[in-house]
């Protein structure tokens, strides 16, 4: 899986939900792969990109409504838009 894929399709399911609503990883990682173990497999990529885009400033990583590093452990994060509320 290339990154670009995966930033696209972080952009496509932001896209298809309201301007403020927040997604989670594993909703791109179900959109790119069939079953569960390769989803799964595929989360550490989708933080990966995630944070690429986040460094960028386009995407907003969240936890508990909290700016944080997508790479950073500590539990389930949301990605939304960077001017998101």
């Amino acid at each position: 899986m290339n990154d670009a894929t995966i930033a696209r399709t972080i952009w496509t399911l932001l896209d298809a939900r309201s301007p403020t609503s927040s997604i989670c990883p594993s909703d791109v990682a179900r959109a790119l792969a069939a079953d569960e173990k390769s989803w799964r497999a595929l989360m550490p990529e989708i933080r990966r990109v995630a944070a690429a885009l986040s460094d960028e400033g386009a995407l907003k990583v969240t936890r508990g409504g909290v700016v944080v590093d997508a790479m950073a452990g500590g539990g389930p994060i949301r990605l939304r838009r960077a001017g998101a509320g």
